[in-house]
């Protein structure tokens, strides 16, 4: 097989129709259609089923394809690392954030990166409104920070660091005056959170479920910002990661205090297998961890 019998295949399953794939391609459809007889011929087996309405592939199609969709990823990838050595280390890295508060500790990083690869261009999607994995096997996405790890072979997650969650509330609230919160303890708090559906969020998933508890209400925020300003002025209490809540803390304008026995939570960059050992990502993966102290223990299996 060729490559550009990989690109026909793929090209058939994306448009649903012989007609609709010859057009993506370039190619007329009686050109189309001589390739695939050709391919057919060569393989020994038909690839899908004529006449099927919607297009449907055959189970030896569907091997096909799923090589298609293992190889040519891959080869654009490729192709695109290629490109930028030739070019003297130059590029446009995509990178989105699936964490509201990241962006307080990755924008002070972007001048020394820029510094270090002044060829590449760094565009910094905060919490998209995508199908992130979709993004980064399609090639729009290249670089995606998150917590959750996904077992895939056609993905990489790169350990960067862990961090703790805390709560966080003013200085003179009385939880202030424990040395840690108990989930019962959130029962007549207002709870502000993110506007993302609980099972994402860990004073949920990993707190208060848990232990059968709930807050006394919750109230949505969408910048981190103002949530901190919100709890600074006793509107609320909020969970966050202790690197969003540190210089509100560290001016005596917050108090945090940890979860129940602690809550440890991990960051990774997750990005395309191929391109895991790429010179720019590398690069942003050193200056991440040397931000944050030692690299984390913890790996993915």
């Amino acid at each position: 097989m060729e490559i550009k019998h990989l690109k026909t295949v793929a090209a058939l399953a994306d448009q649903g129709s012989l007609a609709a794939a010859a057009l993506t391609l370039s190619l007329t459809q009686s050109a189309l259609s001589h390739q695939i007889k050709e391919l057919e011929g060569r393989l020994g087996c038909e690839l899908y089923l004529r006449k099927s309405r919607p297009l449907t592939f055959t189970a030896a199609g569907e091997l096909v394809l799923h090589l298609a969709r293992s190889v040519l990823p891959q080869l654009a990838s490729t192709e695109k690392q290629l490109a930028a050595l030739q070019a003297g280390h130059s590029g446009k890295l995509h990178l989105a954030l699936d964490c509201h508060s990241c962006i307080h500790w990755l924008l002070p990083l972007l001048p020394a990166f820029r510094q270090r690869w002044p060829g590449i261009e760094l565009e910094v999607e905060s919490v998209p409104g995508f199908d992130t994995v979709a993004a980064l096997l399609g090639g729009q996405l290249d670089l995606l920070l998150t917590s959750d790890v996904q077992a895939r072979g056609d993905l990489h997650f790169e350990p960067l660091f862990d961090f703790p969650l805390e709560l966080v509330m003013a200085p003179d609230h009385p939880l202030a005056r424990q040395e840690c919160i108990a989930p019962r303890d959130l029962a007549g708090e207002v709870l502000l959170t993110y506007p993302v559906e609980r099972a994402r969020m860990d004073v949920f998933s990993r707190f208060l479920q848990p232990a059968g508890a709930e807050p006394g209400r919750c109230k949505v925020v969408d910048n981190t910002s103002v949530m901190l300003q919100m709890a600074a002025a006793g509107l609320g209490v909020a969970a966050l990661p202790a690197w969003a809540s540190s210089e509100f803390v560290r001016q005596g304008l917050l108090a945090a205090r940890p979860l129940g026995s602690g809550i440890t939570r991990h960051m990774y960059a997750a990005v395309r297998a191929a391109d895991r050992q790429q010179g720019a990502l590398q690069g942003l993966f050193a200056l991440i961890r040397d931000s944050h102290g030692t690299p984390p223990i913890f790996h993915p299996t």
